[in-house]
């Protein structure tokens, strides 16, 4: 993956060296972004979209403990007689004063940044406790699913936090349903068929998201 940029593309900027090497940087990661194996020129557009991340990144390292996060429940439905049999829990980032931003810009920094380890914990927590509330209530019971990252899947103790986020929710293991994507199901067949037993062995089922 490269990054290029051309000096003095514009006479009038006044770019040092630190500059150059900050404008090819851009380059290369959006390179990356598209897919690796490429190149890219530097423009001003890359300029305006890498302030923007970096405000945005600057934003989440404080929005988790701003408490700016929330879930929201998407319903699952049985197709033969639209009963709702399940939910899956969805972040949603709300900015005080500030447009909503969708999950599709904030979750990849999330992962990048490694902010997706303390935050993910907190989705499966916060999710596990409000079915247990929703079954408090009286509601039908339903099923939960949570959405792992590959970050997350990496993690030393994923099955111990697991374990003792049910353990301390109260919610029953084969109520809950972890969602991986298919990138991180090939990252490390080892790894991952270690720890699908594992959570197999916990009674927590797994689906393929987005494959």
């Amino acid at each position: 993956s490269i990054g290029i940029t051309v000096f003095p593309d514009d006479p009038d900027e006044q770019t040092d060296l630190d500059g150059l090497i900050r404008q090819a940087d851009m380059a290369m990661y959006h390179s990356k972004e598209a897919g690796r194996d490429t190149h890219s020129f530097y423009n001003a557009e890359l300029n305006a979209s890498a302030t923007e991340r970096h405000m945005l990144e600057t934003s989440l390292r404080h929005a988790f403990e701003r408490g700016e996060f929330h879930l929201v429940y998407q319903p699952k439905a049985n197709l033969s007689d639209g009963a709702i049999t399940g939910v899956e829990a969805l972040i949603r980032w709300r900015r005080p004063d500030l447009p909503p931003i969708g999950p599709d810009k904030f979750i990849p920094i999330l992962e990048e940044t490694g902010l997706i380890v303390p935050v993910g914990g907190w989705v499966l927590r916060e999710a596990c406790r409000q079915v247990v509330a929703w079954d408090a209530q009286g509601l039908p019971p339903v099923n939960l699913a949570v959405n792992l990252s590959a970050r997350q899947f990496r993690q030393a103790d994923l099955i111990e936090q697991i374990a003792a986020t049910l353990r301390e929710s109260g919610l029953a293991a084969s109520r809950l349903e972890i969602e991986l994507t298919e990138s991180t199901l090939i990252e490390d067949t080892e790894m991952v068929t270690r720890i699908m037993a594992s959570l197999g062995a916990l009674g927590v089922a797994v689906a393929i998201d987005d494959f």
